[in-house]
């Protein structure tokens, strides 16, 4: 299976390729805008199990074609921050759509969530799965503060951060 993920070189997608690398059966394109940090970042993974190759992804250009080049069974994007897109902001997602590749994303934005809902239907006329927002911290947050203020009028602001975790660290006995 080739699992694409943009973003792969940064904090969260190089957490995914960490998390991924020692299945055999996977290959991981470690994609984003620069192809020199791409490959120095597949260099560094020397014990990956995975096959993994470097790709240069820029989510501003031609995307189908990028895909059809690829061909990727899964695209992960780990590029964020998804509320600053603007115009165009699921223009992956409509290109994952027409070139049959299942998409998810570590979306926090609940806008960009929110909408990415519109792509359901073609979604599922296509075979494909599309999933926003994946990451564990708008799932948390969510659950905390739906606890927290049970008993509050209202909630005017919340403020959170969150990074990967690092690898866990076996003892030594």
């Amino acid at each position: 299976m080739k699992i694409l993920i943009v973003g792969s070189y940064g904090s969260f997608g190089g957490r995914i390729v960490e998390l991924l690398e020692n299945e055999p059966r996977l290959t991981l394109i470690v994609a984003g805008r620069s192809l020199t940090r791409a490959d120095a970042y597949c260099k560094s993974r020397d014990r990956a199990v995975a096959r993994i190759v470097p790709a240069l992804f820029d989510r501003d250009g031609d995307l189908p074609a990028l895909l059809a080049w690829l061909r990727p069974d899964i695209l992960i994007d780990a590029s964020g921050p998804f509320q600053a897109y603007g115009e165009g902001r699921y223009r992956l997602i409509e290109a994952c759509i027409d070139q049959r590749v299942n998409y998810l994303d570590l979306a926090d934005g609940s806008d960009f969530v929110a909408g990415v809902s519109a792509f359901n239907e073609a979604a599922r006329t296509a075979g494909l799965f599309v999933l926003s927002g994946v990451s564990s911290f708008p799932v948390l947050t969510a659950a905390a503060v739906r606890r927290l203020s049970v008993d509050m009028a209202r909630v005017d602001s919340i403020r959170g951060g969150i990074a990967p975790s690092p690898l866990p660290v076996s003892a030594k006995t």
